[in-house]
């Protein structure tokens, strides 16, 4: 038996979307039941906090699961990254007030949710920033000074254009990633690419 770790939410939406298409009774994934484990032929899932994913991969907790291609760069977990699922498509990117102009001979002020990418970014742009780790509002940022500059995810931009930001540029496009506990995969490969084989045929 396979343990898939699935993200609660949209993401999850998604994933019960692929498991029907394999011919898994997903019933119990959306029956707003408060469960956190079931077992659907030869899947035991688990619903897990989208962010702690790659954690339960990792450590071995879970076989397989579903994570955001944000995730696994901030965190670089050590798993093996399978597979595109094509869904929860995004971008991570750096954005600013309208009209923003970067004054180079100072420290550039960067607030993010990804720390790690942020830094990382700018570092390769060889541009010294100082990143401010947030939880969440990161579009407030700018606006009442705390920062110059703010990385994080967008779908449809909509959010930014209402709180007067735009993108400055793109640092990476973003969608949800198969991934695998290495030691696991080795054990059961076949099993998972008879499972990933039926999400890519099946309608």
């Amino acid at each position: 038996m396979i343990r898939l770790a699935i993200p609660k939410g949209r993401l999850g939406d998604a994933v019960a979307d692929l498991l029907r298409r394999s011919g898994h009774d997903c019933a119990g994934l959306r029956n707003g039941s408060r469960r956190l484990a079931f077992t659907m032929g030869d899947i035991e899932a688990i619903l897990v906090k989208p962010s702690d994913i790659a954690v339960y991969v990792e450590h071995g907790a879970a076989d397989i699961g579903v994570a955001g291609k944000d995730v696994l760069m901030e965190d670089e977990p050590d798993v093996f990254e399978l597979m595109d699922l094509g869904f929860g498509v995004c971008r991570m990117v750096a954005a600013a007030p309208a009209g923003f102009a970067d004054d180079p001979s100072r420290v550039l002020r960067v607030a993010s949710k990804y720390p790690r990418v942020a830094g990382e970014h700018f570092a390769r742009k060889n541009r010294a920033a100082e990143v401010i780790t947030l939880h969440g509002s990161i579009e407030l940022a700018p606006l009442v000074g705390l920062s110059d500059v703010i990385v994080d995810i967008v779908e449809t931009g909509t959010t930014l254009r209402e709180n007067g930001l735009e993108v400055l540029e793109e640092i990476a496009p973003l969608s949800a990633r198969l991934i695998a506990n290495r030691s696991r995969y080795h054990f059961i490969r076949t099993e998972i690419e008879r499972l990933t084989d039926s999400w890519r045929t099946r309608p």
